[in-house]
């Protein structure tokens, strides 16, 4: 992957715009209306603009409990609404993920918004996690991609939170193997044990030795746990960094973004960029 084409710059920092419950979802609210969540997502996106991020991922976090494969037609129509609504608000690369493992279409709301990448939490193998079996959804994102013949790039999660693997999925070189070569993954995502959870530092350099050991050109990002104390020794590690808790009020997932805290984690990438 070309990642200053795609992200401007060769370690990037992807910033997460957590949204709010969706209509389908059990905690959405429903006097502040969808109105509400525009403006918290245009919120946040403008406030990562603003602290220099330099591409943001938007995630229907607040959904919870997640559907585990393909979510209702009406949480693709209200994604839609709500990326197309990001974009809008910068001009930084957009991208999608569809929690809990519906990259489908994640890919079919990328392609409809212009955003540049999505995240595929399962995208080969086989995980357990608190929704039940996941399984991999390769075979149907990529050929929504061709079908809609869109430009968008695949980051697949190889050490995916939330979860544990099944049989030879425990194996990072084979997941990472299967991820770029079977899957047709652009990048591959290594992370914690769960939101926020820091990513251990042995996990991203077996994701990164088994990239080179096949020769694949696919970037390795690191997806949770970093913070602007980390985030420079992460870099000189990995690839790029998939921000979200760190950059929150407080440092809690489904905060509003702080601008100031936005500011710190790039002013500490940056000495190392």
């Amino acid at each position: 992957m070309d990642m200053d084409a795609v992200f401007g710059t060769a370690r990037p920092v992807v910033g997460m715009v957590h949204l709010l419950p969706l209509p389908e979802s059990p905690r959405f609210d429903a006097d502040a209306g969808r109105e509400a969540l525009h403006e918290a997502a245009r919120r946040d996106a403008t406030r990562l603009d603003a602290g220099g991020v330099d591409a943001i991922l938007v995630e229907n976090f607040g959904d919870a409990p997640f559907h585990p494969e393909s979510v209702p037609r009406s949480v693709v129509a209200d994604l839609t609404a709500l990326v197309d609504t990001v974009c809008d608000a910068t001009d930084r690369p957009v991208g999608v993920n569809v929690l809990r493992n519906d990259g489908p279409a994640a890919m079919a709301v990328a392609a409809a918004t212009g955003a540049s990448f999505v995240r595929s939490n399962v995208h080969v193998g086989a995980r357990v996690a608190d929704q039940g079996l996941l399984s991999g959804r390769a075979h149907e994102t990529t050929r929504v991609r061709d079908r809609l013949d869109a430009d968008v790039r695949i980051l697949a999660d190889v050490a995916v939170k939330h979860s544990t693997p099944l049989g030879q999925s425990a194996d990072i070189d084979a997941v990472v193997s299967d991820a770029v070569e079977r899957g047709l993954a652009d990048g591959i995502v290594v992370s914690g044990s769960a939101t926020g959870r820091e990513t251990a530092s042995e996990t991203v350099r077996e994701a990164v030795a088994a990239r080179d050991d096949h020769g694949f050109d696919a970037p390795v990002f690191v997806g949770s746990g970093v913070t602007a104390e980390t985030v420079a020794d992460t870099l000189t590690l990995a690839d790029g960094v998939i921000v979200g808790s760190a950059l929150e009020a407080g440092g809690e997932a489904g905060n509003p973004v702080s601008v100031e805290r936005v500011e710190r984690v790039v002013a500490a990438a940056d000495e190392v960029r």
